[in-house]
């Protein structure tokens, strides 16, 4: 007669214990909301905006608590969730940069008037070309702005509403994603331009550094580019351009 196999009662504590660990074991299912936003973010080829984002999200979704959720999730990573003006993207972790440095593409080095140009259009922006000889007090060949857009850090934004109508120039996402700036406001003030050494000691009385706005809109001195108005092809299609 075959042997009748042993039955336990297992105590419920037990069974309680069981449950715990299986549980413990089991990692957390994430928010499918989360899941999501991530994927849109590592798909993109560029940097997203929120309305974007928030258009791709399920209805009801606190998109600002989400994103913050996910950026202190990959704090500690290797890639970091980082906001570049009024987009969000994926970014390696700074401080693993040196691990790339043999992949990095060298910039090609700007000349001192490129450079100097550049800073007057980023803190004077929306600003004119012969607004920036004004403020740098020397005449500018046109190659200045020429290595400048090139570049992809300074953009034609309209024309001025004045005799003339000259072209006003801003910065670009790409200036603010090459410098790690998450805004124009982050750019170095008074203080930090002194105490870096980039300004003399001695400045002129009332002498100030302007707070460049990260409006991208034109301004009420400004009219909209249009179609064909710029040699180089730089002005915007025809369906982009603001009514």
């Amino acid at each position: 007669m075959a042997a009748l196999a042993e039955r336990r009662i297992i105590p419920r504590d037990e069974l309680k214990a069981r449950s715990e660990r299986k549980s413990e074991s089991e990692p957390e299912a994430r928010p499918e909301h989360l899941r999501l936003l991530e994927a849109l973010l590592f798909a993109a080829s560029a940097p997203l905006d929120e309305k974007t984002l928030g258009a791709r999200l399920p209805e009801g979704v606190d998109l600002k608590a989400t994103l913050k959720a996910l950026q202190e999730e990959y704090a500690p990573r290797g890639v970091n969730l980082v906001r570049i003006g009024n987009k969000w993207t994926f970014r390696t972790a700074g401080d693993l940069s040196w691990l790339l440095t043999k992949e990095a593409v060298v910039p090609k080095k700007l000349s001192r008037a490129a450079i100097e140009t550049l800073a007057v259009i980023a803190y004077h922006q929306p600003v004119t070309r012969v607004e920036v000889e004004e403020i740098r007090g020397v005449v500018m060949s046109k190659g200045t702005f020429d290595v400048l857009m090139e570049t992809g850090w300074i953009r034609p934004r309209g024309r001025r509403k004045t005799p003339g109508r000259p072209i006003t120039y801003g910065t670009t996402e790409s200036f603010l994603l090459h410098f790690s700036l998450e805004a124009l406001a982050d750019l170095p003030g008074l203080e930090e331009l002194k105490g870096s050494g980039l300004l003399d000691g001695r400045l002129p009385p009332g002498f100030a550094v302007p707070l460049p706005s990260d409006d991208p809109g034109l301004r009420d001195d400004e009219d909209p580019l249009e179609p064909g108005d710029l040699d180089l092809g730089l002005a915007p299609p025809p369906e982009r351009i603001e009514e």
